[in-house]
């Protein structure tokens, strides 16, 4: 009988380690697998990582040829290439978030998540950033496309008049329209002559049949100061000129007066040197300045407030 008890002694000890040697070889395994589904998590992450930083290596080539582009533009638009540059610094952010993305990655739990969770984000900016650029582009290019349209139209208009009369050109993003004293007035006044009524109502044509255009009008003199009765100084003459302008442009030729702005900048501002009377006779000189309206190019840099 005592035999017979130790042998079933010996059978339940011999089964109960069996038994304990399977949970642990399944449990190693389990671990095992979980341990090669986080190293595969992790490398697909990395190569995630790897993929978006050349997109955006790209996306950084593509925006310096844009800033390239939009500083020659005009200088009348440095505000938009300061606009511009302010994504470039937005892009750079991006790049530095993302490069401590690329440290957290090396972390494992909750860590990993949260780190794949933010790249998703940075990536979605990215995008939007991308998009704004190509529209603002977009939009530039319209301008400029308007602007020189716009130039043909007054040239057009104006091919009566002889260069030494007027001339027509474009810089700036803008049109100049620079009429000489012997065209517009007679010495020394501020009341338009005919011929000068003639040119301004070929000019008023144009501005008509244009809403979206703003309009400067600015008088300039030379250098010598005049002092009669009319006229203290050379800034009240510049100043009448253009004021002149502006009147027979909205009184005669019906232009819109919300349009205009009417200036004068007296010797201040000249194109040749005073010193020789050639020079001061392109001087004596008044400008109209014309600008296709940016309000919705303003409109897009300001993310979409006007």
């Amino acid at each position: 009988m005592k035999r017979i008890i130790r042998l079933v002694a010996c059978l339940c000890v011999s089964t109960f380690l069996f038994s304990s040697c399977i949970v642990s070889k399944k449990k190693f395994d389990a671990e095992t697998a979980r341990a090669n589904r986080e190293h595969d998590n992790a490398v697909a992450l990395a190569n995630k990582l790897a993929t978006l930083t050349e997109q955006n290596n790209k996306l950084n080539g593509t925006i310096k040829e844009q800033t390239a582009s939009i500083k020659d533009l005009n200088g009348r638009n440095i505000d938009l290439n300061h606009k511009v540059e302010a994504l470039q610094d937005s892009i750079s952010t991006l790049e530095d978030d993302i490069n401590e993305l690329n440290t957290k990655l090396s972390t494992i739990g909750n860590e990993k998540e949260n780190a794949a969770k933010e790249l998703s984000s940075k990536q979605k900016e990215i995008a939007e950033q991308r998009k704004r650029l190509e529209q603002l582009q977009s939009m530039i290019d319209q301008q400029q496309k308007a602007t020189e349209a716009l130039r043909k139209k007054i040239a057009d208009a104006l091919t009566g008049f002889n260069s030494n009369e007027l001339t027509v050109t474009q810089k700036n993003g803008k049109v100049y329209i620079s009429m000489q004293e012997g065209l517009l007035f007679p010495s020394g006044s501020a009341e338009v002559n005919p011929k000068g009524k003639e040119a301004l109502s070929k000019v008023a044509e144009v501005l008509n049949g244009n809403s979206d255009i703003n309009i400067d009008i600015e008088g300039h003199t030379d250098s010598l100061p005049i002092h009669n009765k009319t006229f203290a100084d050379n800034w009240a003459l510049s100043t009448a000129r253009s004021t002149s302008i502006a009147h027979v442009l909205i009184d005669d030729y019906n232009v819109n007066p919300t349009k205009l702005i009417a200036s004068g900048r007296s010797q201040f501002d000249p194109v040749a040197p005073n010193s020789t009377p050639e020079g001061r006779g392109k001087n004596r000189r008044t400008e109209i300045i014309l600008e296709p309206k940016l309000d919705e190019l303003m409109s897009l840099l300001n993310g979409g407030k006007k």
